[in-house]
């Protein structure tokens, strides 16, 4: 199976490196993506928006055969499920890694600080405790020096969308943050934040404890779970545990 790893905010193809052993062992083909922008730290982000990064995975998925999977970390998952509304069907399966589908007219973050076209990675102090579980002082170094700036045109935009047929795509979300119970109750509730994962027919959960960049704090634990979704189905459970 072809898997395509979209990365979140302020991260590029690299920061799946330790992910992505357990699913070529497996026999799969890994295709991690830098997204426009993403390039470098002096890359241009001027003008660059959510429907570009949107554009870029699609461009990947056009070249390769039959159905694929989508793997989105954070704000990640707002475009593999933009992609999944383009071409509904070629994709096998979406799995939300800390992240959700974002529903149209909805923006991923549009209160992170910008410095012009840019929105640097905040200081730690702006982040909830359960982002910064499990990331050590050594791994939150690594990541800061690693760190480039996310476009503000993708931060900022707003979510696009056209064909329904989005929610057919089976998905899996892999609860890090939060257990997979609350996100559950959320939807019974009725929560905005929940509204698009709702209308989707086929959803998976499992719950990978830690914080928000499992790939770093808990990369095996990441990648067997990563496994067990593109199977089909995922047990219920602790994989953090396992």
């Amino acid at each position: 199976m072809d898997i395509i790893l979209v990365p979140g905010f302020w991260l590029d193809a690299s920061s799946w490196k330790q992910v992505t052993p357990a699913l070529e062992a497996a026999g799969h083909t890994i295709h991690p993506v830098t997204l426009p922008g993403l390039e470098s730290v002096d890359a241009p982000r001027a003008g660059i928006t959510l429907q570009d990064h949107i554009a870029a995975v699609v461009n990947v998925l056009d070249g390769l055969d039959g159905k694929v999977v989508l793997v989105g970390h954070s704000g990640g998952g707002a475009i593999i499920h933009g992609v999944a509304d383009a071409r509904p069907d070629r994709v096998a399966r979406n799995i939300y890694v800390d992240s959700g589908p974002l529903g149209e007219g909805d923006v991923i973050n549009n209160e992170l600080p910008a410095d012009g076209d840019d929105v640097p990675l905040p200081p730690w102090e702006g982040f909830e405790d359960a982002d910064l579980v499990d990331l050590t002082d050594e791994l939150r170094a690594s990541f800061r020096a690693r760190a480039i700036p996310e476009p503000k045109g993708v931060a900022y935009g707003k979510q696009r969308l056209h064909d329904v047929r989005r929610y057919d795509v089976p998905a899996t979300v892999i609860a890090c943050e939060f257990p997979s119970s609350l996100l559950r109750e959320w939807i019974d509730a009725g929560h905005p934040f929940t509204a698009e994962l709702a209308r989707i027919g086929d959803v998976d959960y499992v719950d990978l404890p830690t914080g928000h960049w499992p790939q770093f704090t808990k990369p095996h634990e990441l990648g067997q779970a990563i496994l067990a979704a593109v199977g089909g189905r995922v047990e219920p459970g602790d994989w953090g545990a396992r």
